[in-house]
């Protein structure tokens, strides 16, 4: 705004200064025309000159004069096209406004039948009011601007609030390496100010703050992944302590056994060490596997890809099965089928297939391995005749330690 108003004021000026020269030549030609038909100091000519701001005086050399240029004349009056012209601007320390006002003159020299004069235009009383007029404008402008001002420290300070409370939350946040659902809650609350009762509440920004919107989804998403994350995080706790408080349970049991009866009855005490030993196998192995979980989540497992026939490998898994579990019809469906990948990992993810089929396959059942080709895939089947699984714990089958059947966890 103070580069309109800047705008606004030259363009004032400069229309003020066309406007005076526009007027000192047209009252100069008339004023040539006057003269010649009467006698510069005839009463007509003094009541005119009086009239037009003019002042008449003989004829001198005008100090700094000039000629307007030939390609321009034809826009002055042809009386006075050719005559020179002068600026006088007598100004001093002590004079006033008004006084410096009074030595302004646009001069003309202007030609009689009988001599030569100078004719002076004194724009005193124009200048003063022009002066007056645009100190209001100035005043105006000035107040505009302050009020202008004003509103928009405001609106920048009602637009940097969301962010300085997404900053001031985020950075209460970052001091701490894990989150809680209080300062999540927390975070939730100074992001949308609606409501910070649950972790699913969201960012909400108005139609007036679009500018935020952008941040208010980035925000959003960061939200979803800490939440799902603590959730992730909670649940997988929760799963493993599980998993590992049988295996527990088990050898506590064995050890009371023992501290009971063990040191007399030889049963017993073979019974217990065998059960602990058995548990320990089995905790070791949940424990390789957690590591091995952590390890996936770090991004530091180490991959060796190499190119393999997938149904050679699920036919040695078959073979080592059938050589420790004998209970189950076991059948196979092979055809060759190449990929590139970790022949140990893919090995492992077969075995974890297959023992699962086992434990929840009645004895005598029937097992099946397939592998095959679809659509430039490569498709590996183990098929059971278990006790299945119900249609809402399909989508959590791939969830670490979930079984439908949590009787059996």
């Amino acid at each position: 705004m103070l580069g309109i108003f800047l705008a606004l004021d030259l363009m004032l000026i400069l229309l003020l200064l066309s406007g005076l020269i526009i007027r000192a030549e047209q009252t100069a030609a008339i004023s040539a025309e006057i003269f010649n038909q009467t006698s510069p100091t005839s009463p007509e000519a003094e009541n005119w000159l009086a009239l037009t701001e003019y002042s008449i005086s003989p004829h001198t050399e005008l100090e700094g004069q000039f000629h307007i240029p030939k390609y321009l004349q034809k826009h002055f009056p042809p009386q006075t096209a050719e005559n020179p012209r002068s600026f006088q601007l007598a100004h001093s320390r002590d004079m006033s406004t008004q006084e410096l006002f009074k030595n302004i003159s646009y001069n003309i020299t202007v030609s009689t039948d009988n001599d030569l004069f100078v004719l002076s235009y004194h724009p005193q009383r124009t200048l003063q009011i022009f002066l007056a007029v645009f100190a209001v404008l100035l005043v105006i402008e000035l107040l505009m601007l302050l009020k202008n001002i004003s509103s928009g420290a405001q609106l920048i300070r009602h637009t940097l609030r969301p962010i300085q409370e997404l900053t001031e939350a985020a950075q209460n946040l970052s001091t701490d390496a894990a989150f809680s659902p209080e300062q999540l809650k927390a975070l939730a609350g100074k992001l949308d100010n609606i409501n910070a009762a649950k972790l699913d509440t969201r960012i909400s920004v108005g139609e007036t703050q679009s500018e935020l919107q952008s941040l208010a989804a980035a925000i959003n998403a960061m939200l979803d992944r800490i939440n799902e994350s603590y959730r992730s995080q909670v649940r997988f706790v929760s799963d493993a302590s599980h998993e590992l408080r049988t295996p527990i349970s088990v050898i506590q049991g064995y050890a009371n056994l023992l501290d009971r009866w063990g040191k007399k009855d030889e049963k017993a005490l073979q019974e217990s060490i065998d059960a602990i030993k058995g548990e320990a196998a089995n905790m070791k192995e949940m424990v390789e596997q957690l590591l091995f979980l952590a390890r996936g989540d770090n991004n530091t497992m180490a991959l060796n890809m190499e190119r393999f026939n997938l149904a050679s490998l699920a036919e040695e898994v078959l073979r080592e099965t059938q050589m420790i579990d004998s209970g189950h019809e076991y059948t196979d469906s092979l055809h060759s089928v190449f990929i590139n990948a970790d022949k140990s990992l893919i090995k492992q993810a077969m075995r974890i297939m297959v023992d699962n089929a086992v434990k929840y396959t009645p004895p005598g059942q029937r097992i099946t391995i397939s592998v095959s080709s679809t659509q430039g895939n490569a498709c590996l089947t183990v098929q059971d005749e278990g006790i299945g699984i119900a249609p809402e714990s399909v989508p959590r089958v791939l969830d670490r330690f979930y079984r439908a059947d949590e009787s059996r966890a």
